[in-house]
């Protein structure tokens, strides 16, 4: 029996729409099938904010420059609203200006600039600018409302492409071209796993090796009374220990010893800071990092206060409400970024393991249908 699809997606996150996206584009029949009415893990909890700066040198950073340009090409098509461009990275310490000068005077450093900061004040006019010593910008970013991209990307690949998106159906057991689901068989040549941060249900015998836990973060959106202007996306000092585009460079552990001196529990509750800015004038604010293998589901009042602290140390904003608080989880793995498992030659297992899926989804998905169907090796 010739199978009803060539491609099926399994996990309608940010990474299988991605995959279905790369699929659709050569002109395949896809469908994705989740379990969930709707998309409802990491990636409409996060910033939609598609970050190259900062990212791991090497295919991290190559796949999410890659990705944002498909971002954007594919924003526009899917008539997805992009809300800022770029980041500013606010540093108040001269540690962190050493750590800013060794990242733009490295090969990630190329169209990126060092502000004053009255400078950064120009694009961001809520900074304090009298806390600040001087800024990172990079014009490479750009952000997009979570909550609404991922429907809406959604539902632009069922309307133009055609893929068919399978919600509420659990998938049991994947041997193509034998699909078999909670609703019934499906019949697809390939398959691709996207099952973000479960690694208990499928091919939890294919995960258990590369050791995945779960990071919990938290996350706040803000109402202020008067809503700033915010050209691009806000990070601090804080960032500059957290990301690992800057934690090898020159000057990086030396900056990460004074701020486990001066900010010890934001350290230990892995907190560094990003604002972004809805259409509304709300602002999205976190986050936190805590690791394990089933994070509990409560959220910390003591938590976000930190997050609200480093917000105010470089921000200010007057008077706002807190109008949303919420938390979420990744898979995490231990040395790497991302796996690629392949389970059989027509069946792959893709997982995000650091929480950068919106950022290197795009340049994944390609990746992955680019070697399933053989192109690098007819290159």
């Amino acid at each position: 029996m010739t199978p009803g699809y060539d491609v099926a997606v399994i996990g309608a996150g940010i990474v299988g729409l991605a995959h279905a996206w790369a699929a659709a584009r050569r002109g395949l029949k896809v469908v994705v099938i989740d379990r969930d009415a709707r998309a409802n893990g990491a990636s409409v909890r996060n910033f939609g904010f598609v970050t190259v700066t900062g990212q791991a040198a090497g295919d991290c950073w190559a796949l999410a420059r890659r990705s944002r340009a498909i971002w954007a090409e594919v924003a526009e098509a899917a008539g997805i609203e992009v809300l800022q461009r770029g980041l500013l990275v606010a540093v108040r310490r001269p540690e962190s200006e050493a750590v800013v000068d060794a990242f733009l005077a490295g090969p990630m450093g190329q169209g990126c600039e060092r502000l004053t900061s009255s400078a950064a004040a120009e694009r961001i006019p809520a900074l304090k600018a009298d806390t600040i010593r001087a800024a990172l910008y990079s014009p490479h970013e750009l952000r997009v409302e979570s909550r609404t991209a991922l429907p809406r990307l959604a539902a632009w690949l069922a309307d133009v492409h055609g893929v068919t998106l399978l919600w509420s159906n659990a998938v049991l057991d994947v041997d193509p071209p034998n699909i078999e689901t909670s609703r019934g068989p499906i019949r697809a040549a390939m398959a691709i796993c996207c099952p973000g941060d479960d690694s208990n249900a499928l091919f939890a015998d294919r995960l258990a090796p590369y050791g995945l836990s779960r990071t919990k973060l938290q996350m706040m959106r803000l109402a202020p009374e008067a809503p700033p202007r915010m050209d691009c996306a806000l990070m601090s000092d804080l960032g500059l220990v957290r990301y690992r585009g800057y934690t090898g460079l020159p000057g990086a552990t030396t900056l990460a010893a004074r701020l486990g001196a001066e900010q010890p529990a934001h350290i230990a509750n892995g907190v560094h800071l990003i604002v972004v800015r809805s259409a509304d004038g709300t602002l999205v604010v976190g986050d936190s990092h805590h690791d394990h293998a089933t994070p509990d589901p409560f959220l910390s009042a003591a938590v976000n206060a930190l997050i609200l602290e480093e917000l105010e140390s470089v921000l200010d904003i007057g008077r706002y409400r807190v109008t949303e608080t919420w938390g979420g989880t990744y898979s995490k793995a231990a040395g790497r970024w991302r796996l690629t498992d392949r389970p059989s030659p027509h069946v792959r297992i893709v997982v995000v393991t650091s929480g950068c899926g919106a950022s290197t989804a795009f340049g994944i998905g390609e990746e992955t249908l680019s070697e399933m169907m053989g192109e690098e090796a007819a290159a």
